[in-house]
Order: C-alpha cells, then sequence, then structure tokens
C-alpha cells in the first residue's frame, strides 16, 4: 500500500514539473512545507534530472525551490502565529499539549530560533513541520522566512545537484534517502509516546 502510494505521488509530481515547470517546483515545495506530505526527495531529483536536458537551470532551480518553501512556511508560521495560544488554550488538552509545552516551545525557538529554522529545512520530514510551532513561538517572522529560505535553497540545491548528475537514474537518490527518512518517523514517534506518558504521568499527579 506504501509503496502504491509513493508512486502515485511520484507520478502527480512528475506530471506536475513536467507541464509547469518552475512555477510547478514552487508549487510542490510550498506545499510541502505545509505539512502535506509531498517529498522534496522526489521533487528536487527529479527537476535536476532535467537541468541535463536544458530544461531548468540548477541555480534557478534551487532559487525557485528556496521561494516555494518559504511561502508554503509562511502560511504555516501564520497560521501558528494567530491561532497557537489560542488553539492551545481550547483544545490542548485533547491532544496533549498543554500551556507549559508551549512555553518550552516558544523558550526554545527564542534561544535556537534562527538554528532551527535553517537546519530544519535540511532534514527530510522535519522541514515539513518547522513553520507552525515557530509561528506558535512568535519568532521573529523575518529571521524565520531569510532563514527558512536559505536552508531551504541549499536542500534544493544540493538535491538538484545529485538530480543532474544521475540523470534518469535520479531514483536511486530516493531510494538512497528513504532509510534517513525512516529513521527520523521512527525517532518521532518515539518521542510521542514519550509525550504521551509524561501527560498522563502529570494528569495522573493533579
Amino acid at each position: 500500500m506504501v509503496s502504491a502510494l509513493l508512486s502515485s505521488v511520484t507520478a502527480f509530481i512528475i506530471r506536475v514539473i513536467s507541464v509547469l515547470g518552475y512555477p510547478g517546483v514552487a508549487f510542490l515545495m510550498a506545499i510541502q512545507t505545509m505539512a502535506i506530505p509531498m517529498p522534496s526527495e522526489i521533487i528536487l531529483p527529479f527537476a535536476g534530472s532535467l537541468v541535463v536536458q536544458g530544461r531548468f537551470s540548477l541555480f534557478a532551480l534551487a532559487l525557485v525551490g528556496g521561494l516555494g518553501s518559504a511561502v508554503g512556511s509562511s502560511l504555516a508560521y501564520y497560521i501558528g502565529y494567530k491561532g497557537g495560544r489560542p488553539l492551545v488554550n481550547k483544545y490542548g488538552r485533547y491532544i496533549l499539549i498543554s500551556q507549559h509545552d508551549l512555553d518550552l516551545v516558544e523558550k526554545f525557538f527564542q534561544r535556537f530560533g534562527n538554528v532551527s529554522a535553517f537546519f530544519g529545512q535540511l532534514l527530510p520530514v522535519v522541514r515539513s513541520f518547522v513553520a507552525f510551532p515557530a509561528g506558535a513561538a512568535k519568532m521573529s517572522y523575518p529571521k524565520f522566512v531569510a532563514y527558512t529560505f536559505a536552508g531551504s535553497f541549499l536542500w534544493s540545491l544540493v538535491l538538484g545537484y545529485f538530480g543532474m548528475k544521475l540523470g534518469e537514474n535520479w531514483g536511486v537518490l530516493r531510494e538512497k534517502l528513504h532509510g534517513f527518512d525512516t529513521a527520523i518517523i521512527v525517532l518521532i514517534l518515539l518521542l510521542g509516546v514519550y509525550w504521551i506518558y509524561r501527560h498522563v504521568k502529570n494528569s495522573r499527579r493533579s
């Protein structure tokens, strides 16, 4: 089932980029940074493979990838900025997020926000979920969008370069990165289990 879903997503990505070109890359990268499963590990290597054909320029591809990510992340940031704390106040107990948790997130981004926004764009899976907590933590938007663009530009440049070098074999890169994706997902799941355990334990105490 997972394989069939990935094949469908890959076919959709190839179709969008083949028809729309640069706007298609920007559109897909914008979606990908809004917590929607649209893997950049497919978008960028495929687009990079078209550099060899003269369809794209590597630098322009990285620029478009960075801009698309900045736009998508900005929308997610805005949702977090406007709705973060009110949403936690109203619905936080249903998803095991407390005011204390949000305070910790705010302190984290106040101290490491720039680094988090930049390096978050260099990690598969994680890059899709950085924007909302950054907005909820009221991280400076100019800094957020600048570091998000810089990180995504670098990510797009690297994956696009490997796609260009691999040419028609660009799909090999996705297979190489799949193990890294899996490791990050497992880590997120383990952290999620600990999160639930901590909240259940604290609720029993109270």
